[in-house]
């Protein structure tokens, strides 16, 4: 027997469960299938039990800055199974919580691993299911490794579980989630190593900002190795040797964790595209700038899953699902507005970025002023006891208007959503600097940095 519906999403993120939230609000029969818990990457394993993690680490970061100066952080520490078990007060109730509320919501929920069987029907543990329209909405997975030894890695799920943390983790790839796990552990107590391909590791941040970051990551315990790649990994009796290759250079080093940080890529593998005569490439489904599959119509696709010209963030995944419903919903054509969409590596401080990156802002002809400020030495610095703080906003001379933004410091992403809005809206920084901020407070630093 085969039950019907309007739309079936294939996702439980926040994506999937954004998209299936405003057609079922229509009137539209929406069901929504996922093989793991309700919730998706960045509730349960990803964004949020992150930065519950970072805040111990961020605690002990503080309280260690203002050593000396009336605060006495001597055996000031993390306790990681405690704050594990804070992580878990997040995301353990969330799956059955979401799953209330897609049901309050008129969406049914389905479980299981969701393999198309034709152009419009899906089997989910034998039972076969049809819609007029569907919605990809599935995330990315770990790239797949092929040096020998890969399996003994774990990657960022299992990370945020760990019960215990080893003193020697070893980070392979130089992108967000090694920078950001590492910056924990190294708080954690843990001695972490960064193994990066590249001459400049996070390659989509201003390369002057990562050399700060990377310099004050050093001081707080994080190693990072350039242009080191790893040949293969063996198990010891006491853990794991990484063996590398450094720029022709062959060296190992020793390891009780080793995580991956190499990249994601699309989660269609268990999808049978080719069953539904749908499209798709090593940067997921291919769509139409309106969210559309090019060759199933009745298919579209957002976030990780699709290959749009936005972000890997979960905000633009929920825009891109919200902007897949309308257009079934309304049979349009609309296309998502990327418009100054900021990025955040949570690392201690941030590194932050919104706009072009330098060298994009000179190549596109625009009239460029770089606005670059040294905040170590401001109050809002010095009154947490923080060395490090820069930011470069790029502007266009002739418009007055901010074309790039790039910060690193304490407090700089809540900073940097101001900047976004002022970008997408059209804020000239004159504009900007004739507002009144609370003061003291970062944002009324931003007057001054531009």
């Amino acid at each position: 027997m085969t039950d019907n519906y309007d739309l079936l999403v294939i996702g439980a993120g926040m994506a999937g469960v954004a998209a299936a939230k405003k057609a079922a609000s229509t009137g539209w029969r929406v069901a929504i299938v996922d093989a793991l818990p309700y919730g998706g990457t960045c509730a349960l394993r990803g964004c949020d039990p992150k930065k519950i993690l970072r805040r111990g680490a961020e605690v002990v970061d503080a309280a260690r800055l203002m050593r000396g100066k009336g605060i006495d952080s001597g055996g000031l520490s993390i306790n990681w199974g405690d704050l594990m078990q804070h992580k878990h007060g997040f995301t353990d109730p969330a799956p059955h919580s979401m799953e209330k509320d897609l049901q309050r919501h008129n969406v049914e929920t389905l479980h299981g691993t969701a393999t198309f069987t034709g152009p419009t029907q899906l089997d989910v543990a034998g039972t076969s299911y049809a819609a007029s329209k569907f919605l990809i909405a599935t995330g990315a997975v770990p790239r797949p490794l092929d040096f020998p030894g890969h399996e003994h890695l774990i990657d960022s799920s299992d990370f945020l579980n760990l019960e215990a943390l080893p003193p020697r983790i070893v980070f392979v790839g130089g992108g967000f989630i090694s920078f950001e796990f590492a910056h924990i552990a190294a708080r954690a107590g843990s001695r972490p190593v960064i193994l990066d391909r590249g001459a400049t590791p996070l390659k989509s941040f201003d390369t002057d900002l990562v050399e700060l970051l990377i310099k004050r990551g050093s001081e707080a315990g994080v190693e990072v190795r350039r242009r080191t790649s790893v040949t293969h990994i063996t198990k010891t009796s006491s853990g794991y040797t990484i063996h590398t290759d450094t720029a022709g250079t062959p060296a190992s080093l020793q390891a009780d964790l080793i995580v991956h940080g190499a990249g994601r890529v699309s989660e269609l593998a268990r999808l049978d595209l080719e069953a539904a005569e749908v499209g798709y490439g090593e940067k997921g489904v291919e769509v139409a700038s309106h969210l559309q599959s090019i060759t199933n119509h009745v298919v579209y696709a957002a976030g990780d899953a699709a290959n749009t010209a936005g972000l890997p963030l979960t905000p633009v995944a929920v825009i891109e699902a919200k902007v897949a419903a309308s257009n079934m919903l309304k049979s349009t054509m609309t296309i998502p507005n990327y418009a100054a969409t900021p990025t955040a590596v949570f690392t201690i401080p941030e590194l932050v970025r919104v706009g072009m990156l330098e060298h994009e802002a000179h190549e596109s002809g625009l009239n460029v002023d770089v606005r670059y400020t040294d905040t170590s030495g401001w109050y809002s610095n010095y009154r947490i006891g923080e060395t490090a703080g820069v930011t470069k906003i790029l502007v266009d001379k002739d418009t007055d208007l901010i074309i790039g933004a790039h910060l690193f410091g304490n407090g700089y992403a809540e900073l940097t959503n101001t900047i976004s809005v002022a970008m997408k809206h059209g804020l000239t920084t004159r504009q900007l600097k004739s507002t009144t901020a609370v003061y003291p407070s970062e944002g009324s630093d931003l007057a001054s940095m531009l």
